[in-house]
């Protein structure tokens, strides 16, 4: 801290002691107008200018009015020596109560009236230590700002006393106190709204912004809870910096970084531009607000353990209440106490998909992250490998896919780090600001949104994954030079081959980033009756099923950018172009093929299984990168009804995980008949695999009903109701047409769930229609699944039984 003292030289024109106040004006003019001399350097010597020339008039108004046992006291910002150049001066006249009221009133006054002569702001009070105790405890605001009284001038035993009875009372209340400060920040901030976002926030006010890191103080002043301290200094710091350049610039006591100052202001702090200035300030808002949250949180779980603690003691006669439940949530991630955090044999470097997984399985469970488990995964995770295995892919795509708790553990993660240590390019687009008015959120902001808004929209897709990441990346070559949907094309390539998508989907992702605006610009500024516009876009995005992803992603971006960016109107000419290039591209459409050629192996499990007349399985560990990755399992069974519904039931109660599934019909030579053979491609929930034994057994008790698997699934599902914390798409069967001349095809789409597959198969089995062929895949946290089934003679279903059979399949699902 920089020392200034007022001599009398500079401050004794008006009076002979040196407490007039051109003096500490010049003082005071002259330090504002040091380039050099800036932030907390700067705020710390204006407080100490001030309190020289305050300490100095305190001292002649007392002489002259005879007032003894009085302090002048600093409260709020002042009191923390924050002064910013044109910031109020926060006034206690302290007093013992002794003083006669006209003598105490004039001391006052010598105080006051010398202040406002200079134009400065002036919040100022005259109280009693009891009077001052009083209003604490009627007016939250005043005691937030004597938890920082600071000693200006006089009776310093006095000041010592009520802080002493002042901070005792903060902590004797904080049960009280702490929700009534947690309704004011809420409150504040529907008002103000969030820092992080607005393209003229208010510094102070918004969610965020100084208020807010002022109340994490006064929470950590109740000793009820801590905020997590790293980097919150100085994020303080930049705020209170930028609000100072903007006193500056402005002249004016302001809080709002209004768009036409930004740029002075980015000058004025050394900052490239107004984005850069933007980009500062919405980081050190990201980490209040994280801290915030983190706070809040743990200021909530104390008070409901205090209020839970008398009744549990009274309840079970002990002095200590019961260890909270530990309930499995994925492999190494657990519940407790409300939220997701690590299993004790979790082992962050040994599982480079730890990360992945942990905020899957928190954001599918609705449930927020352990502040301890994301920095241990911070500190000891292992970086993965590139390209990432499956299961990682698998693990991003849950989270993506879990609607709207995704914001808050993505948020989590990316605070610690570990978004930018997964996704490198993430890093150009934190905290980057829109200037478009339309859009209410930051870039990285704005894609987080889409995914969510992009979740609900995958029953409308044949490959959520591509909807999901595209959604992810579409807007990443933002921060970029140049057109940001050009740039995104070549990131977003890159990034979906790291994260392991085979050539063909980082082309199609490639596709969706370079023209995710082609659909919407294209309809609300061409003529779709000029033939050229239609065969344009359907070359630009060149397949159906591309075109399908487009339009579901168009959707997802417009409604994540704002209110004014869709609307019913912009939706019905985005679907019309969508139908009109359809029709196009339908022209030549990809053959489909129904049955791939078995391999030997499922072969020969077929002959086993037909001479045998039982089912036959077997196991093989899948590997990439010398790390297992899952489970192939082969079923073959001679055909019989309820096969499908039994083996997926059997998976389901052995908590295997289905990634994917092919179910087909072999009719094998010399007379032997016809099998069923099954290629399951699963995953233990929490780690450990079933012996092909047990599962071979209980997929003959199955079959012949001496295992009854709906009963058991219903018993499991009982055990871990569902969480109230992700309310997914409901589920959607439909009929797809001109697909196969030889069957009626399904297609399922429907939340990944326990015993999804069962569900399907014993509803398709209650209309007797018979499963030619299945192909199920398990997309992030979706399930597509596509069934091509026949009537009891071997045929394709009308089209009216065929509708019939999806509203019932539809029905059972829900």
């Amino acid at each position: 801290m920089t020392s200034v003292e007022v001599t009398t030289d500079e401050a004794g024109d008006d009076r002979p002691d040196g407490s007039g106040p051109s003096g500490y004006a010049a003082a005071r003019l002259r330090l504002l107008q040091e380039e050099s001399r800036s932030g907390p350097s700067r705020r710390s010597t204006l407080s100490t200018l001030s309190d020289h020339w305050l300490s100095a008039l305190f001292a002649a108004a007392a002489r002259e009015t005879g007032v003894r046992g009085a302090a002048l006291v600093a409260v709020g910002g002042y009191g923390r020596a924050e002064l910013s150049p044109r910031s109020d001066l926060d006034l206690l006249l302290l007093h013992d109560g002794k003083a006669e009221p006209r003598a105490l009133a004039a001391l006052a006054d010598r105080l006051w009236y010398p202040v406002w002569d200079l134009g400065l702001a002036l919040d100022h009070s005259v109280r009693t230590p009891a009077e001052a105790r009083k209003t604490a405890a009627e007016d939250l605001k005043a005691h937030l700002g004597l938890l920082d009284a600071r000693l200006v001038a006089g009776d310093a035993g006095l000041l010592a006393g009520l802080r002493t009875s002042v901070l005792a009372d903060w902590r004797n209340q904080a049960v009280k106190r702490l929700p009534q400060l947690h309704a004011l920040c809420r409150e504040r901030a529907e008002r103000a709204g969030e820092l992080r976002f607005l393209l003229e926030p208010d510094l102070k006010e918004a969610r965020g912004g100084l208020r807010d890191a002022t109340a994490l103080r006064a929470v950590a002043a109740s000793w009820l809870a801590d905020a997590p301290r790293e980097g919150l200094a100085d994020a303080r710091r930049r705020l209170l910096d930028a609000r100072d350049a903007l006193h500056l610039v402005t002249g004016r006591a302001t809080d709002r970084l209004s768009l036409q100052e930004q740029p002075q202001v980015a000058a004025r702090l050394g900052l490239l531009d107004a984005d850069a200035l933007l980009r500062e300030v919405y980081e050190a808002a990201r980490v209040i607000s994280y801290a915030g949250d983190v706070t809040w949180r743990e200021v909530g779980r104390v008070l409901r353990a205090r209020t839970a603690r008398p009744r549990l003691r009274g309840l079970l006669g002990t002095r200590g209440a019961p260890a909270g439940e530990r309930a499995p949530l994925a492999e190494g991630v657990v519940e407790s106490d409300g939220e997701a955090v690590l299993a004790l044999a979790a082992r962050p470097e040994r599982d480079p998909v730890l990360p992945l997984r942990f905020g899957a399985a928190a954001a599918q469970a609705g449930l927020p992250v352990s502040l301890h488990a994301v920095r241990r995964l911070a500190d000891r995770a292992r970086p993965l490998p590139v390209p990432w295995p499956a299961e990682a892919r698998e693990q991003l795509l849950t989270l993506l896919g879990a609607g709207e708790p995704t914001v808050a553990v993505w948020e989590a993660l990316e605070a610690e780090g570990l978004i930018t240590r997964l996704l490198p390019d993430w890093e150009r687009v934190r905290c980057r600001p829109q200037r478009n008015p339309v859009h209410t959120w930051t870039v990285d902001r704005h894609l987080i949104e889409t995914a969510v808004r992009a979740s609900a929209l995958t029953r409308r897709v044949s490959r959520p994954d591509l909807l999901l990441m595209a959604a992810l990346l579409h807007d990443i070559g933002k921060g970029w030079p140049g057109d940001h949907s050009v740039a995104g094309e070549t990131i977003a390539r890159d990034m979906a081959a790291r994260v392991g998508f085979d050539p063909e989907d980082v082309a199609v992702l490639g596709t969706l980033v370079r023209h995710h605006l082609l659909l919407v610009d294209t309809a609300t500024r061409r003529d779709l009756d000029d033939p050229a516009t239609v065969r344009a876009v359907a070359a630009a995005v060149g397949s159906t099923g591309t075109l399908e992803i487009l339009h579901a992603l168009t959707e997802a971006d417009a409604l994540a950018t704002g209110p004014a960016a869709w609307s019913t109107w912009r939706g019905s000419l985005v679907a019309d172009l969508v139908a009109r290039v359809a029709a196009v591209l339908s022209g030549s459409p990809p053959d489909a093929s129904e049955l791939d050629i078995p391999t030997t192996e499922q072969e020969r499990l077929a002959v086993e299984a037909l001479r045998t007349g039982e089912p036959v399985l077997a196991l093989h560990a899948r590997r990439e990168e010398d790390e297992a990755v899952g489970v192939e399992l082969v079923v073959a069974v001679p055909d019989q009804p309820g096969v499908l519904p039994a083996a997926a039931g059997v998976l389901a109660l052995h908590r295997l995980t289905v990634r994917a599934a092919e179910l087909r019909f072999l009719e094998l030579p010399d007379r032997l008949g016809e099998a069923l053979v099954l290629r399951w491609r699963v995953a233990a929930e929490y780690g450990a695999l079933p012996e092909a034994a047990r599962l071979r057994t209980d997929l003959v008790r199955a079959l012949d009903g001496s295992l009854d698997v709906p009963a058991r699934l219903a018993d499991r599902e009982a055990a871990y109701p569902r969480r109230r914390g992700v309310v997914p798409p409901p589920p959607r069967v439909a009929v797809v047409p001109d697909v196969s001349s030889l069957a009626t095809v399904l297609e399922v789409r429907a939340p990944d769930a326990v015993g999804l597959l069962h569900r399907i198969g014993r509803a398709l089995e209650s209309r007797r229609v018979r499963v030619r062929s299945a192909h199920v895949s398990t997309l992030g946290a979706n399930a597509v699944d596509t069934l091509y089934v026949v009537d009891t003679d071997g045929k394709p279903l009308s089209r009216a039984d065929a509708v019939a059979l999806a509203a019932a399949v539809e029905t059972a699902l829900s």
